[in-house]
Parts: structure tokens; sequence; C-alpha cells
């Protein structure tokens, strides 16, 4: 049975993860998930946020750093906490990386969704079978704006691999979505364009009303038939994990109240300051509005 809890301006469901991050011979455990470095990571916004998540229960201790941060947290009990094997391969920006599954808490379930408002939810899964198609209709009816990482969709696991594959129900399940996040690699995995903006306006034919693509250089932003564009300006990328999910929080939460320009902007200038150290982003909204006004 669905408890109404509360409501809320944003609400974020994916896998909370405990990853293992390679950079050469250093390996080190960490964690990770969009719900960690999403969630977390617009804490600067003082709004009412709500994690929805699926981990091991004894793993459930790891959940205080939310409510610590005033994030209200649904847990889904599972038999397994995932979690993915990132090895970074060491270029100058951190780009490239290698990941391997290290386990998977399953799907999520429909009947145990907390019944909350919010006026954004987001889909932040870390990797497909997380969301069912009918999971992301359900939620489409249900809120005014859904988004949707197409990581969650396109990565899949094969074997001991995580691999891309185009995802067979995308025009049925874009059309639910309003906003799509995805990287350079997976817009062209799911449109077959190795153009970023090409890729866009591909996706945004098939229903989404904003697409937002980041690359190894910034985010764009493809919104009514116009291009919006902000450099990334990070001096260093020793947190280069969780760049897409701290962008694509920031993007949608800032656009609650400001243009498509003003929030890409933003959320450029809020990630270039994540990269530049590990872990979520946690600073004031000063910083963010100091290193826009450098881009």
């Amino acid at each position: 049975m669905m408890i109404k809890q509360a409501d809320y301006d944003f609400a974020i469901l994916g896998h909370f993860a405990k990853d293992k991050l390679v950079y050469g011979n250093v390996e080190q455990d960490a964690l990770g998930g969009a719900v960690y470095y999403g969630g977390l990571g617009i804490s600067h916004f003082h709004i009412r946020t709500a994690v929805i998540t699926r981990l091991a229960q004894k793993d459930f201790k790891y959940l205080t750093i939310f409510n610590e941060n005033g994030i209200s947290v649904y847990p889904q009990e599972a038999d397994f906490t995932s979690g993915i094997r990132n090895e970074y391969i060491l270029d100058n920006n951190l780009n490239e990386r290698i990941c391997t599954p290290i386990a998977f808490a399953g799907p999520f379930e429909l009947e145990q969704m907390p019944d909350i408002t919010t006026k954004i939810f987001h889909i932040g899964a870390i990797m497909a079978g997380e969301t069912s198609l009918d999971l992301i209709r359900h939620l489409s009816q249900k809120y005014p704006k859904v988004s949707l990482d197409l990581q969650g969709v396109l990565r899949i696991r094969k074997n001991s691999e995580l691999v891309f594959k185009d995802w067979s129900h995308k025009k049925e399940g874009l059309k639910q979505i309003h906003t799509v996040k995805a990287d350079n690699v997976e817009a062209e995995v799911i449109t077959g364009e190795k153009d970023p903006k090409a890729a866009a306006e591909k996706i945004s034919e098939w229903g989404p009303k904003e697409v937002l693509i980041t690359h190894s250089d910034g985010v764009m932003v493809y919104v009514e038939g116009t291009i919006y564009e902000a450099p990334f300006t990070s001096k260093s990328f020793v947190g280069r994990t969780g760049r897409g999910d701290t962008c694509i929080a920031n993007y949608l939460v800032c656009r609650l109240s400001q243009s498509p320009l003003e929030s890409i902007r933003f959320a450029a200038a809020a990630t270039s300051i994540k990269m530049e150290k590990e872990g979520p982003l946690a600073i004031d909204y000063q910083m963010i509005i100091d290193r826009m006004e450098n881009q």
C-alpha cells in the first residue's frame, strides 16, 4: 500500500552504488549513483528533495548522509547493492573509462514507490534493468515533468561487462519524457549521429522537449529548435565520476525558475567545480555564480 509522505521540488530515482574507482595502479572504494551525486549535488539550492533508491538492507547505514543534508530518502530493500568498477584511461581529462558491473540491486517495484508529489521527477538509473517501460509510463502520468538519463536504458550488463545497446522501446519511452540527459557516446548509440547537435535534434523528434548532452569540453541543451552551450572550466578532473549526474540535477533545478541559457551555464559552472574534487558537489550557491561569471 502506498502512503502519502510529503511534497517536494525535486525527486530522483536510481540505485545507490558501492563503486570502485581505478586510476592506473590505484584502486579505491567509493559511493556512487545519480541519487548520490545528483541528490547531494544540489544542496546549495536548499529545496525540498527526495531520493528513491534500492540497495541491500545491510547498506542502509550509508543513507544517513541524505538525512544529514535535509534530503528525504525512500529505500527499497534488495538482495544486493549495485556497484560498478570504473577504470579510467589516464588522458588529460579522464574522459574515457572501462566500466565493469560488480553487483545489481534489481528493478524498482511499482507497488513500493512512495506516493509523493514533486515538480520534477528524474530517473537516474545507473544501468538498464532498474526501470521498466511500465514504470516510466506510470511516472509520466503522475508527475508534471519527468526527466531520464539515457545511461539507465542503454547501458546493459553482458556477461562481465557493461556495454551500450540501443533502446528497443525508445520511441514509446521517450514520448513520455520531458527532459533527456546523455553524454555524446550515449547520444550516438540511440540516434546513430556522431554530431551531438544532430543527435539532440533527432531525440527531440521522439518527444522530449529538452535534450541535454555532455561531452569532454562542456554541455549543450536543445530546446525548441535552439542550441544553448556552456564550457567546462575545471582546473583538474580528480572528481570526474558523477559529472553527468551533477550536471543534469543542477540544470533541472535551475530550470524551475531560469531560462535554458542561464540554466545550462549554471549547470556547467557547478559541474566544473565538482570535477575538481572527489565526491558530490558541496559548495554554496555564490561560488557557482562566481564561476559562471568567469566562463
